[in-house]
């Protein structure tokens, strides 16, 4: 069993691990920068949505306990205060495993994976990007960039940029521009097994472009560089306690009930 976090407290390391020495599990500390491991059966992380997406990048295929340390969570199992709780749960195998699509993304410096979204943007001014579809060209896409996320990425940038609300296990892909300069703009939703191409128009006056994979890394682009989005054979696997998780998430997260609302 592996511990992922950015800070791991001494304390709460010497808790996991006087936790599961009876079970007789052995733990180790996990480091971003590490090799991707194949001899672990599970990973708990800590901290927020971001601590989250680079395990299960660093590590995938392997089912995520994710422990909320950070504000939102919306990827996350609980909170802190639940840690005693969650951990029971997994020793009582008394979980579900949530699998969730990843988008593999070809562009000009290599191949990507995201669990929640592709960006494309620039640094100042407006950019024109042309959107295909399974080889059919769709639109140009005119404002400050053009996103490409999965269900689960729908709670992330997406959500900001005015997406609709997508349940995590549905295989799709959700296609927004950001702050696009045409009011006949709209959110796109299309099939898992479609085949997305995105190339740097012509049209773009802005220098600095770039392309950023689940907020990591900015990548640069230049005219007429494409970049090619499908869904990847990879799964993220997130353990939750509920199989309601994702709608208490929704409450909690984005305070939908008043104080003493039912």
């Amino acid at each position: 069993m592996g511990i992922f976090s950015q800070q791991l407290e001494p304390s709460l390391y010497n808790f996991l691990k006087d936790w599961f020495m009876p079970q007789h599990i052995e733990i180790s500390k996990l480091k971003e920068g590490l090799k991707s491991r194949n001899d672990l059966d599970l990973v708990i992380s800590f901290g927020g949505d971001g601590t989250v997406l680079a395990a299960l990048s660093l590590f995938p295929q392997c089912p995520v306990l994710a422990v909320n340390f950070g504000n939102v969570g919306f990827l996350t199992a609980g909170d802190r205060e639940d840690l005693e709780d969650m951990l029971q749960s997994v020793l009582d195998g008394n979980y579900i495993i949530s699998e969730r699509s990843v988008l593999a993304c070809e562009h000009p410096h290599g191949t990507d994976y995201a669990v929640n979204e592709i960006v494309i943007r620039g640094a100042t001014r407006l950019i024109a990007v042309e959107l295909s579809i399974n080889d059919q060209h769709i639109r140009r896409v005119r404002g400050d960039g053009v996103i490409v996320g999965t269900a689960t990425g729908s709670t992330a940038y997406l959500l900001a940029a005015g997406s609709p609300i997508v349940m995590p296990e549905l295989r799709c892909m959700i296609i927004t521009g950001l702050n696009e300069y045409d009011f006949r703009s709209r959110h796109l939703v299309i099939s898992s097994d479609s085949k997305i191409r995105l190339e740097v128009s012509e049209q773009t006056h802005e220098k600095e472009i770039y392309l950023s994979v689940d907020g990591k890394d900015k990548l640069p682009l230049e005219i007429g560089d494409e970049v090619l989005i499908r869904e990847s054979n990879r799964k993220a696997k997130l353990i939750f306690m509920d199989k309601n998780y994702f709608f208490h998430n929704l409450s909690s997260r984005l305070s939908w009930f008043r104080s003493g609302e039912k």
